[in-house]
C-alpha cells in the first residue's frame, strides 16, 4: 500500500485496514454561515491511488480546493454529497442538522461500507459502526477530501444564490457573517435562505 498521502495513517485507520474493512471519511461544510444548506460529504478512497495534497480544506486556497475537488471525484472508489436545508436548520438547531446531513451522506454511498471516520466529536446516527476524530480533516485523508467535496460543493451553491438574490454578495462571503453581509441584510431584510435561527437574523425579523 502506498502511504504517500499528507497524513499517515491513524491508529483507527490502520486498524480497519488491517482487518479487511473498507472506511469512508465524513465531513460537512456550512455551519457558521448566516445562509444556505448545510452540507456533507462521504468519501471512500482508494488506497493505491492516494492523492498527495490532500488536507483541511480550510487550509487550502480555492483555485486548489476545485482542482482537488475535480481529482476527488476521479479517483475515489465512491462519493455522496449530500446537505441539510435552512428549514431543517431552522427547525432542528445546526448541530442536528449538521449530523443528518452526515447521515445522509453516508447512507447515499453506492458501495457497502464497514466503518465511517467523522470529523469531530460528535457521531451522527448511522446504520454502520463509526469513530469521532477531532481534526480528522487533517489527520485523516478519506475526511480531509469530505471536507473537500462538501466546501467546495457549498461555495458552489453560494455563488448560484446570488443570481436569484442579487444585492447580498453571496458569491464572495458565502453566507458567512462579514460586515458586506450584515451590511447587506440590514439594508435588504433576510431572504428566503437566511437562517431564521441565527441571531443577527432572528434580530432584524424580531425588530420587523
Amino acid at each position: 500500500m502506498d502511504n504517500s498521502q499528507a497524513q499517515e495513517l491513524t491508529e483507527e485507520e490502520s486498524a480497519l485496514l488491517e482487518n479487511g474493512l473498507i472506511y469512508c471519511g465524513v465531513d460537512e461544510a456550512g455551519a457558521g454561515p448566516l445562509c444556505g444548506d448545510v452540507v456533507a460529504a462521504a468519501v471512500i478512497l482508494n488506497p493505491d491511488d492516494p492523492i498527495p495534497e490532500l488536507t483541511d480544506s480550510k487550509k487550502l486556497t480555492e483555485k486548489k480546493r476545485e482542482r482537488l475537488f475535480d481529482e476527488i471525484r476521479e479517483k475515489a472508489v465512491d462519493f455522496c454529497v449530500a446537505s441539510a436545508s435552512v428549514e431543517e436548520i431552522d427547525r432542528l438547531n445546526i448541530l442536528n442538522a449538521r449530523m443528518l446531513a452526515m447521515t445522509r451522506a453516508v447512507e447515499g454511498l453506492r458501495l457497502p461500507c464497514d466503518h465511517a471516520l467523522i470529523d469531530g466529536n460528535k457521531l451522527p446516527k448511522l446504520n454502520i459502526p463509526a469513530t469521532a476524530l477531532i481534526k480528522g480533516d487533517a489527520r485523516v485523508a478519506a475526511i480531509s477530501a469530505a471536507s473537500v467535496l462538501a466546501k467546495v460543493q457549498r461555495d458552489r451553491d453560494m455563488v448560484a444564490m446570488e443570481e436569484r438574490f442579487p444585492g447580498y454578495g453571496f458569491a464572495k462571503h458565502k453566507g458567512y457573517g462579514t460586515k458586506m453581509h450584515l451590511e447587506a441584510l440590514e439594508a435588504l431584510g433576510p431572504c428566503e435562505i437566511h437562517r431564521r435561527s441565527y441571531s443577527p437574523v432572528k434580530r432584524l425579523l424580531t425588530k420587523g
